[in-house]
């Protein structure tokens, strides 16, 4: 039997799988399946009022699970999926409430990496998948990274190596008067209107989320995170490493993990939470993080460090 076979196996006996996307990796459920759902919520110590994304393998499979794709939601399935958006649509009864939390919407994307792709048609099963990683937490780039957060409370890891683009997906609703982005990812803001025009984008705090990712203290390392700003330097006496996204050859902090030598925004995302890992570990008081360009994918960088310094 190929691990492939096996996890689907797993998935269709409400079983648990860790498995790759281009994005994060994923904690799979059976997204019909109400028991299994509830035990990634309990793996992960996730609160039930933040819902989760499915995962479908294609637009046919994600028809099933919505009242009607609106004109917008074809044009742009038709140029970004498969690949990191997510969409926000009516739901059809079938979806489970636990799935979305008892909203009336569902969060749909088709992934692009082929052993998330294998495991769905395998399974025969649309998948709920948050990032495999406790709450709050930085979300995982490899398997590893899935073994050291959630050990063997995970029926299997499907390990497909490090993930491509390494934030995750852009969260898009469909259900307003204008589509609005309620989460920056790996589509970015500029792609967006290029296909489909003006996009509102969501601010201010979220109490009730509508989408994965929109809580204040999100992404979080153990050790306190700073986003440092212009003209403010770290504490001094202190044992500080330095997120950023070039070197600036400070001599000041103990160590520095650098995004992408050459500035790069897509090599910087795909860095991001590995790099936060790795400083993790080194028993720092603080890590202090420098924001990157906000454009491109610049804005969900920026959207983590926001969201892991409130943890």
């Amino acid at each position: 039997m190929s691990d492939i076979e096996r996890a689907a196996e797993i998935i269709q006996e409400g079983g648990l799988v860790a498995f790759p996307t281009e994005t994060v990796y994923g904690l799979g459920a059976d997204a019909l399946n109400p028991l299994a759902v509830a035990r990634v919520f309990e793996v992960k110590k996730r609160p039930q009022f933040d819902p989760l994304i499915v995962h479908v393998a294609d637009l046919r499979q994600a028809e099933i699970l919505v009242r009607r794709f609106p004109p917008l939601g074809l044009k742009l399935i038709e140029r970004f999926w498969p690949g990191p958006l997510t969409l926000v649509l009516e739901k059809a009864e079938m979806v489970p409430d636990l799935v979305t939390s008892s909203l009336p919407t569902v969060a749909l994307r088709v992934p692009d990496h082929p052993l998330a792709l294998a495991l769905i048609r395998e399974s025969g099963r649309p998948l709920a998948a948050p990032s495999a990683n406790l709450f709050g937490q930085v979300s995982p780039t490899t398997a590893d990274h899935v073994r050291a957060s959630l050990g063997d409370q995970v029926d299997f890891v499907l390990d497909g190596g490090p993930c491509r683009v390494g934030v995750e997906s852009t969260v898009l609703s469909l259900t307003g008067k204008e589509p609005t982005l309620l989460r920056p990812g790996g589509v970015s803001l500029e792609e967006l209107q290029a296909i489909i025009g003006k996009v509102t984008v969501a601010s201010g705090p979220v109490t009730k989320p509508q989408a994965p990712g929109q809580l204040e203290s999100h992404y979080a390392p153990l050790t306190p995170l700073v986003l440092g700003g212009q003209g403010q330097t770290p504490p001094a006496g202190k044992r500080v490493g330095l997120l950023s996204l070039s070197d600036p050859k400070d001599p000041s902090f103990i160590t520095v993990e650098t995004l992408s030598p050459k500035g790069d925004l897509k090599e910087a995302a795909a860095n991001l939470f590995a790099a936060m890992r790795r400083l993790d570990t080194l028993e720092l008081d603080l890590i202090w993080a420098l924001p990157v360009p906000e454009e491109g994918l610049g804005r969900a960088i920026n959207d983590r460090l926001r969201r892991a310094q409130h943890g």
